[in-house]
């Protein structure tokens, strides 16, 4: 009994210096998480509230719209993935994200009067648009309300149309779970510190495509994951995310050329998002990958940025 006794008692002390480990990494990795979105961006104050946005780069301007559990943070890291140094990427934080205001009974339809304000601010009369996953339904609005102000839009990995079948339920399943690890900073940090793997599938990634990943497709898929910390001050941004209306058929009256990147393998924004933008926006060219999943990015990072900055130069100069 008394080695039993011991035992339990070294197994205590080890679980207790195991959690008081775990607790110092907690403190230090999201005190620099906090530490990097502080001071690096600008805001626009509006009758409607703040609108956060950092913008670089020198070339044809290009608004960059952020997904699901980013900021202006992760529009500069599509930026750089996506754009290289030839663009003037302007990266605003959407509604609720970090420090965007999420106005009262706000829509996406709202979001899209905000980046026509933020322009104007700025004296950018007409910019192409990059958006990734649920940048999607406000892109697409901000498209259809100023067909004047559009020279381009790509769409990677958007959701674009509302479904009521199994697949999308099971998808939707999974953005309810995202928004309740969303909610709450050592929520997100321990999902994705210590079931790194599982956070991945939830975000649309098969265990197939996660085990044939290189190191590069890696390296950028962590940049993604970690840079979401911290979450809190982007829960009301992926709460509003999960509500709010889709623009479904509405994106019809899209005139700019469209250019609409879709894995076929993606499970969080199926690939019906992709064909049904595709048969809705007049002219717009689909290019469907059979694998990339909801990574897209990261998995085809060498041909999405590719396509991405020959489309929109192409459609600058015309």
């Amino acid at each position: 009994m008394s080695i039993l006794r011991m035992s339990a008692a070294a197994l205590s002390l080890a679980l207790l210096a195991l959690l008081l480990v775990a607790a110092v990494a907690y403190v230090q990795q999201i005190g620099r998480a906090y530490e990097r979105i502080t001071g690096k961006s600008q805001v626009l104050a509006t009758a409607d509230g703040a609108i956060e946005y950092r913008q670089g780069g020198v070339g044809p301007s290009v608004l960059v719209v952020h997904g699901s559990g980013g900021g202006y943070d992760q529009g500069e890291l599509i930026a750089q993935a996506v754009l290289g140094d030839a663009f003037h990427w302007i990266a605003p934080s959407r509604f609720g994200y970090l420090g965007s205001t999420l106005p009262a009974g706000a829509t996406f339809d709202d979001q899209a009067r905000a980046y026509a304000r933020l322009l104007d601010h700025l004296g950018l009369d007409r910019v192409a648009v990059l958006a990734l996953s649920h940048g999607g339904p406000a892109a697409l609005l901000f498209a259809a309300r100023y067909p004047e102000r559009v020279s381009a839009l790509v769409l990677l990995s958007c959701g674009v149309a509302s479904s009521a079948d199994a697949q999308q339920a099971q998808a939707d399943r999974m953005g309810d779970t995202l928004t309740t690890i969303f909610s709450h900073d050592p929520l997100y940090w321990g999902a994705s510190t210590l079931f790194r793997k599982p956070l991945m599938k939830l975000m649309g990634a098969s265990e197939e495509l996660i085990a044939g990943m290189t190191p590069a497709q890696l390296r950028l898929v962590d940049r993604v994951i970690d840079e979401m910390n911290p979450v809190a001050p982007r829960a009301e941004g992926v709460a509003f995310d999960n509500k709010a209306a889709l623009p479904n058929e509405r994106i019809a009256s899209i005139r700019a050329p469209t250019l609409i990147l879709h894995a076929a393998d993606d499970t969080l924004q199926l690939y019906r998002n992709a064909q049904f933008a595709a048969a809705h926006i007049r002219g717009a060219r689909l290019v469907r990958f059979d694998r990339g999943g909801h990574l897209l990015i990261a998995v085809e990072q060498e041909r999405v940025a590719q396509l991405t900055r020959r489309f929109i130069v192409d459609h600058a100069r015309r």
